[in-house]
């Protein structure tokens, strides 16, 4: 009786339901993050662990291939913030509006290819992009009179199939958040607007931009995180791990070639913990400067 008063109580009962999530956050996130870090310190190979202190980091540094990765990281990151934000939200403005019909077609298809495996999308514009005459790129740079392509060899083409593969697979994704954003405006202060002779582009800028804010700093806060720790597009777009010239390596990339494919899970540990403190960085960086934690004044 004493137990069961102890678990209904108004005191207790909280932490019994959040407990659950406690535990598995715990046991999924912080000790293999815990873990993780102890493991850059060291030099793991399959017959003994050693501890090497800094010598991974120092290591990385001085590693080019690893800069390279995440030269590539942060490019595909810039570009994808530029692509999936601004135009997830015209596209989310104007199936909001009355001048888009069949909304509801517009929205499963431009959602659908979120739906599809990375792995069948990867593979379908590894052979759009294929440098062979009968590549789908291919196809069309003959029929408006250029000559085929090797356009997963080179860094810009390569680059640009990866960013057209994240347009097409996220901007539907992205377009839903900024709809649920522009859901959340009241309609008065549009009607107040056109009762002041604002314009349709006026209104977006002074009212739906602004009000979109807390949607826009979301967004742009995953993207971030997406940006950097993309690895399976690049994965099978060039059907592997080994890109010429490493032109599609990135830091997961990077990670999961020195630790699984070269066993060495202390280097690898520390090209984490990097990635990491990086995410964190640039994410804390825009969350302060878009005033994310500036306490409301009364």
């Amino acid at each position: 009786m004493k137990t069961r008063n102890f678990l209904y109580s108004q005191k207790v009962a909280p932490y019994v339901f959040v407990l659950p999530f406690i535990l598995s956050f715990a046991v999924f996130w912080i000790y293999p993050l815990i873990t993780a870090f102890t493991m850059s310190f060291q030099k793991i190979t399959p017959s003994a662990t050693d501890w090497a202190g800094l010598n991974n980091y120092i290591k990385l540094l001085k590693d080019k291939v690893f800069i390279q990765a995440v030269t590539n990281s942060a490019k595909y990151m810039f570009f994808t913030l530029v692509l999936l934000i601004p135009f997830p939200m015209i596209f989310a403005v104007l199936m909001d509006s009355n001048i888009v019909k069949a909304k509801g077609v517009w929205k499963a298809l431009l959602y659908m290819p979120a739906l599809t495996s990375v792995v069948i999308s990867g593979t379908l514009f590894r052979l759009m992009f294929s440098e062979y005459k009968t590549g789908q790129m291919n196809v069309i740079a003959q029929a408006l009179g250029f000559g085929t392509y090797k356009w997963l060899k080179n860094d810009w083409s390569g680059m640009l199939a990866l960013l057209i593969l994240a347009c097409w697979r996220w901007t539907g994704v992205n377009m839903l958040y900024f709809l649920s954003g522009l859901k959340a405006i009241d309609t008065s202060l549009y009607e107040a607007a056109d009762i002041d002779g604002a314009s349709p582009i006026q209104k977006f800028f002074y009212v739906t931009l602004p009000l979109l804010k807390p949607t826009t700093i979301y967004v742009l806060t995953i993207s971030v995180y997406a940006g950097l720790a993309m690895f399976l597009e690049s994965y099978m777009l060039w059907a592997g791990n080994s890109s010429p010239n490493n032109i599609g390596l990135t830091i997961v990339g990077y990670l999961y070639k020195r630790g699984i494919e070269k066993n060495d899970m202390g280097y690898a540990c520390a090209v984490g913990v990097i990635l990491l403190l990086v995410a964190l960085i640039i994410n804390f960086a825009q969350l302060i400067l878009n005033g994310t934690f500036k306490k409301e004044e009364d």
